[in-house]
């Protein structure tokens, strides 16, 4: 398998990627630029550039996205760190309240670059808001995402639950162990 340094600063995700794709990952955090755009591909396509002009090795990136029906399916978006850290998660349960849409799609959008070559990663994973958020296991807005099919929220699984309904195990992590597996071939 080819190696790659996922960019992140936590280290929590590097070690959840390496143990799904059986394959030891080097992690390292940038400060990287981030475009302010609804479009993952621009933001991804920005930061994976950036970080390979920093380290000059292949990289890969991730942004994620988190849009809510009752803010027309389009919003918090990429912008959901911003809103947690602004609002919190029980005032963004709070959203939804009287308008009679809880559901979310939750998407994530990943990018490889090594000097020549780009690759895009890509899935959604819909889903709804609690009432409040629930459970305390897990990263990001893992509390306030109860997956379709499912009546617990992320936080609230265990490991094999979790494998089960993560956006990135059962979408993109394929996409990648798959490219990763053939690229240096």
């Amino acid at each position: 398998m080819a190696d790659v340094t996922f960019i992140t600063g936590n280290a929590k995700k590097a070690e959840f990627m390496a143990k799904y794709l059986d394959h030891p990952i080097d992690h390292q955090k940038l400060d990287l630029d981030e475009l302010q755009s609804l479009n993952s591909r621009e933001i991804v396509e920005h930061k994976v550039r950036q970080a390979y002009e920093k380290i000059g090795k292949p990289v890969l990136v991730e942004d994620i996205s988190f849009t809510m029906d009752c803010l027309g399916g389009k919003l918090p978006g990429p912008f959901i760190k911003w809103f947690i850290e602004t609002m919190g998660f029980e005032e963004i349960c709070r959203l939804c309240d009287g308008t009679g849409q809880r559901g979310a799609t939750t998407s994530v959008c990943f990018a490889y670059f090594d000097g020549e070559r780009l690759e895009f990663f890509e899935g959604s994973l819909r889903g709804s808001i609690p009432d409040h958020p629930r459970g305390d296991d897990g990263f990001g807005f893992n509390g306030i995402f109860i997956p379709e099919g499912q009546d617990k929220t992320n936080a609230e699984m265990n490991e094999e639950e979790t494998a089960k309904y993560s956006l990135r195990t059962s979408t993109v992590y394929p996409q990648i162990k798959k490219f990763l597996s053939e690229v240096d071939k």
